[in-house]
């Protein structure tokens, strides 16, 4: 019985033994990356990847022919996205999609069961800056986004990746903002919900159009406040006469540092603001000792962008990510 003709067994992969070292030793020769065994197996120590959020197909003849790894924080109750996704070479390509999004139906299946609310996004990582221009990579992304859809993932954002290393110069320190710690959450829910008015981002114009602009600057305060970064790193932003000008969140990942959420109120933007929030991010990562401190941004917010690039961020990657509707209510 050949791959395309049926795939019987769709299931989580137990934590040890002969199975997971089949589904790890998985091989591809698309371009597109995947998780090393080695890899898996460290972050799995630590609680990132797990054994029910480990999925498998396998073909008649016992064979894996893809597999499906979603990696959550080593405190989730339920995982936050797919990691990595990749079918066995000798599946046939117009059956990848029906075949990967099988197993994505599966394993969603199961985590709305175990009581998550929504399936977790697809994180369709490392891509080259040029990858439409590559047709081993369109290929390679197309079943991959035809998959996804028919999982009810049908929301697709593209995000540019950037880094700052100490090899980079430091940007300037700020001279025009002053900037404060604040204890009270409520002043950075509303410096939230002022800086997101007017703003680029996809994700939370999805949010305000499906909750509300208040729900949305909640979601986003709960979002960094379960990061790994500190709650004491955060700072409102102020011009010398008193105004909020914005907000620096610096944050973190079990990674890297991260520059996280920062942005500037719709009245004052324009000014350069941006680069000063993010440049009082960037030195207090640096302060820190920080080797490497990473951010992202949607393809479309090019000020946001050409921000990362004055101050001395390099683009490394593309991703493309894929998430369920957000719904009303």
């Amino acid at each position: 019985m050949s791959p395309s003709s049926a795939f019987p067994r769709l299931s989580a992969v137990p934590g040890t033994g002969a199975e997971l070292d089949q589904v790890l030793g998985l091989t591809s020769s698309e371009p597109v990356w995947r998780l090393p065994a080695d890899a898996y197996r460290a972050e799995a120590a630590q609680r990132q990847y797990r054994p029910e959020w480990t999925w498998a197909a396998w073909g008649p003849d016992g064979r894996v022919l893809a597999r499906a790894l979603w990696w959550g924080q080593g405190d989730s109750a339920h995982p936050l996205a797919l990691d990595c996704l990749a079918v066995a070479d000798d599946v046939p390509a117009v059956d990848r999609a029906s075949l990967a999004a099988a197993l994505l139906d599966a394993g969603h299946a199961a985590f709305l069961e175990a009581g998550a609310d929504a399936p977790p996004l697809y994180n369709l990582m490392k891509l080259p800056g040029g990858w439409r221009e590559d047709p081993a990579h369109v290929a390679a992304v197309a079943w991959r986004q035809e998959a996804a859809r028919r999982a009810g993932l049908t929301v697709e954002v593209e995000r540019l990746q950037f880094e700052w290393t100490p090899e980079a110069p430091l940007p300037a320190a700020p001279e025009r903002l002053v900037f404060s710690p604040e204890p009270d959450d409520e002043a950075f829910l509303a410096a939230m919900r002022r800086v997101a008015e007017g703003t680029l981002d996809a994700h939370t114009l999805e949010s305000e159009a499906a909750h509300g602009p208040e729900a949305t600057a909640r979601e986003s305060l709960e979002f960094y406040l379960d990061r790994p970064g500190k709650r004491e790193w955060w700072r409102l932003a102020h011009t010398p006469d008193g105004a909020l000008a914005g907000l620096a969140i610096p944050s973190a990942t079990p990674y890297a540092r991260n520059v996280g959420y920062l942005g500037v109120v719709p009245e004052l933007r324009g000014r350069g603001y941006v680069g000063e929030i993010l440049a009082a991010i960037t030195r207090f990562h640096a302060a820190d000792g920080a080797e490497r401190v990473t951010a992202t941004t949607d393809l479309g917010n090019h000020p946001m962008a050409a921000a990362f690039a004055r101050a001395g961020y390099t683009s490394t990657e593309v991703r493309l990510i894929f998430s369920a509707p957000v719904h009303p209510g």
